[in-house]
């Protein structure tokens, strides 16, 4: 699926920042890599683009033909969709993507992730799957600061000073 099928994948996020910083990531391990931002268009036709949400609605609601040969888009932080200002953005883009493309969506914070695959499947149609860990790859620690001075209220381990 996608890039061994010589066709495109689309990697979206809700900030530029993380867009730039992904673009970085993604060029480190594949060749043909672009970039769309509202500042920045690099290798916009690439085999992996990555973009912000609004720029991918954007190509929907023009016909852009960079989605006739996509057959991946992967949603970073996810959980943008329940955001109240932004969320309507993404909600439009899962409505617009055509039904055989493949969706993947990234969050550590979707509450309700079964409930939002549930949407996903009924809206397109298709079968969702939905992930789930309790694993960390970095550890949740909760201070509290007092004059400058941080105080460990909580480590992952629910433990404190």
């Amino acid at each position: 699926m996608g890039l061994r099928d010589n066709q495109r994948v689309i990697y979206t996020s809700p900030i530029k920042a993380l867009s730039n910083q992904k673009y970085r990531d993604l060029s480190e391990k594949f060749k043909d890599v672009g970039l769309l931002t509202g500042d920045v268009s690099l290798n916009a036709h690439a085999s992996v683009v990555v973009m912000t949400t609004e720029i991918l609605r954007t190509m929907l609601y023009r016909g852009d033909d960079t989605i006739q040969d996509l057959s991946v888009v992967v949603f970073d932080e996810a959980h943008y969709v329940s955001d109240a200002e932004r969320g309507v953005v993404w909600e439009e883009v899962i409505i617009l993507l055509p039904s055989h493309i493949n969706l993947l969506f990234l969050s550590a914070t979707c509450p309700n992730f079964l409930d939002f695959g549930d949407w996903i499947g009924r809206t397109k149609k298709r079968t969702v799957y939905a992930v789930y860990t309790k694993m960390r790859p970095t550890p949740l620690r909760h201070y509290l600061y007092v004059q400058g001075k941080p105080f460990l209220l909580m480590d992952n381990k629910f433990r404190s000073d």
